[in-house]
């Protein structure tokens, strides 16, 4: 990943820090906290605050070019988003659709998290399907 390049096709700013954390979490095959961020710039003797690392990743989830996820207790990694893998929700009573983005990018990393386990698939593709909020409100209406 070109991580200039990527600041400059989001119109981010360019910092030494931003660059340094993109260039971290991409060559990083785990998601990782702000923390373990931190810790590696202190290892590079590279002297930055953590509240910028901070701002800086909230600025690149707000821009979608990192996934913060949530591994409870307070407690968040962060991963540059490789790919816009999506999920179809499907209503089985009108058929509507609904596309979402794949959960288990964070679910894995929960998983990891708690138990160390890794997973080896690289894809889950499936329709999930149950009722729509519309089809539900409509039977609950009905007598």
């Amino acid at each position: 990943m070109d991580v200039e390049k990527c600041l400059k096709k989001y119109g981010i700013k360019i910092t030494k820090a931003r660059l340094n954390i993109l260039d971290i979490l991409s060559k990083s095959e785990d998601a990782i906290s702000a923390e373990g961020i931190f810790e590696r710039f202190r290892e590079k003797n590279v002297n930055v605050d953590l509240s910028t690392i901070y701002r800086s990743l909230e600025l690149f989830e707000t821009k979608k070019i990192v996934r913060k996820l949530d591994l409870g207790q307070g407690e968040y990694n962060y991963a540059i988003i490789k790919e816009k893998h999506k999920h179809i929700l499907q209503c089985r009573i009108c058929h509507k659709q609904i596309e979402i983005d794949c959960p288990m990018q964070q679910v894995e990393e929960i998983i990891k998290n708690k138990t160390g386990f890794v997973f080896e698939e690289e894809k889950l593709d499936f329709k999930i399907k149950g009722i729509c909020r519309d089809c539900r409100k409509r039977k609950i209406k009905k007598p």
